[in-house]
């Protein structure tokens, strides 16, 4: 799933939950269960998603949601082949993109 946030420095819990079609308690079971996300907290204690957080969220939610791994699965393919894998997963998204635009290109002509 390739998330459409506005490009900023932090993301809210709520945001990311928007922009993942879930809800924040799914997003707080997750920054418990992988390493990988790590956002920062201000002084109240609320949640501030970076772009490398919101990046691996969407290969989380990717291996969970899309290709059907267990938690379990997922965090042993996270460890074992995660910059590999993430790297891969990345250059995948942008050429989906690239692809959707050319499409819309050609439907233009």
């Amino acid at each position: 799933m390739k998330v459409n946030l506005p490009e900023k420095l932090y993301y809210s819990i709520g945001e990311v939950a928007k922009a993942f079609k879930v809800n924040a308690s799914l997003i707080r079971f997750w920054e418990k269960e992988f390493d990988a996300i790590q956002p920062k907290k201000n002084a109240k204690g609320n949640r501030k998603f970076t772009p490398q957080d919101i990046k691996n969220l969407e290969f989380i939610y990717h291996l969970v949601k899309e290709r059907g791994f267990t938690l379990e699965g997922a965090k042993i393919h996270l460890k074992e082949e995660g910059k590999k894998t993430l790297h891969n997963y990345e250059i995948i998204r942008k050429l989906e993109t690239i692809k959707s635009e050319l499409t819309k290109i050609k439907n233009h002509i």
